[in-house]
């Protein structure tokens, strides 16, 4: 689901809502949670999940084409980890198979703990 995708969903689900009000209480929601996350703070969404902030420290990556080390500066990437509540609905939903993203063995991208 794309923003747009949910900007209309909650415009249907609340027609006494204009749907540029809904836009722009959608983007308000958004604009805090990346305010939030810049300042360093955690942001908490009972149920849903918790949005937080991780260091990556500095290291000394490869260049893959010429295999010369190359210095990697320390950033700082935003995670999300999901609520008990969105956990359970996952698991218990069903999930078309082709809705799925595969996840192959020993691909570890995305779980940084």
């Amino acid at each position: 689901m794309i923003k747009s995708e949910l900007v209309a969903r909650l415009a249907q689900a609340n027609p006494h809502l204009y749907q540029r009000d809904v836009e722009r209480i959608v983007s308000t929601i958004f604009d805090e949670i990346s305010a939030a996350l810049s300042r360093g703070d955690r942001v908490e969404l009972r149920g849903f999940g918790a949005f937080s902030v991780k260091s990556r420290p500095a290291r000394t990556g490869r260049n893959p084409r010429t295999g010369a080390p190359v210095h990697v500066e320390e950033k700082f990437v935003p995670f999300f980890k999901t609520g008990k509540e969105l956990r359970e609905r996952l698991n218990n939903a069903d999930i078309p198979a082709h809705k799925l993203l595969a996840v192959e063995e020993g691909d570890d991208e995305g779980d940084d703990e």
